[in-house]
């Protein structure tokens, strides 16, 4: 059975991006593999409407074809999530937190129903048994630290819908002493493929 990568790149940069370099070098890791890239600066999603809320409210049988067209790119979204067994996520960390690209992107995957339910004893995420690598780049914010709300961000709404096993591979603190940080994550990349 062929393993499927959904590759997403939040970097606003396309050309000298950190992230963008580790997330193909992870990618790369996988030869075999069949890859759904998803670039969020090629590709901006938009953010979520009012039009956007009442259609992902309304029930799937009522929704009209006006609604029904609201929801095609979410739901196109949903389904390249679904089908993959491992993201490899490009994070770059802007002014502490996720880029608003990937803000856009959870807004629209969030979906109860498809991607969590809501039980007696809270949400359960339904995309349980996948992998999820989030290639972390910074100027000067250290991951785990009390001023990066990016890394926390990113672990929690992965495993709000489902995803557990979350490896965050970090290049951090760039602005401070890139060689070192390059060093560090060039490690962690070659651990992470002796694993495979």
């Amino acid at each position: 059975m062929t393993h499927t990568i959904l590759h997403i790149d939040a970097s606003a940069r396309t050309e000298d991006s950190v992230t963008r370099d580790l997330s193909a070098r992870l990618v790369a890791q996988n030869p075999e593999a069949k890859v759904i890239i998803r670039d969020l600066a090629a590709a901006p999603l938009p953010q979520i409407t009012e039009d956007w809320v009442n259609a992902n409210f309304t029930p799937v049988d009522a929704r009209t074809e006006v609604q029904k067209a609201t929801l095609e790119l979410s739901n196109n979204l949903v389904d390249e999530l679904q089908a993959a067994d491992t993201l490899i996520i490009g994070l770059p960390i802007y002014n502490f937190g996720v880029p608003a690209a990937m803000k856009a992107w959870i807004d629209l995957i969030a979906r109860a129903g498809l991607t969590f339910r809501y039980t007696e004893n809270g949400p359960k995420g339904l995309l349980e048994g996948k992998r999820a690598i989030v290639a972390v780049a910074s100027g000067g914010t250290k991951t785990g630290s009390e001023i990066d709300f990016a890394t926390p961000y990113i672990r929690h709404v992965l495993g709000f819908v489902g995803i557990t096993d979350v490896a965050i591979v970090a290049a951090d603190q760039m602005s401070v002493d890139a060689e070192a940080s390059l060093a560090r994550v060039e490690a962690e990349i070659e651990a992470l493929a002796d694993a495979a």
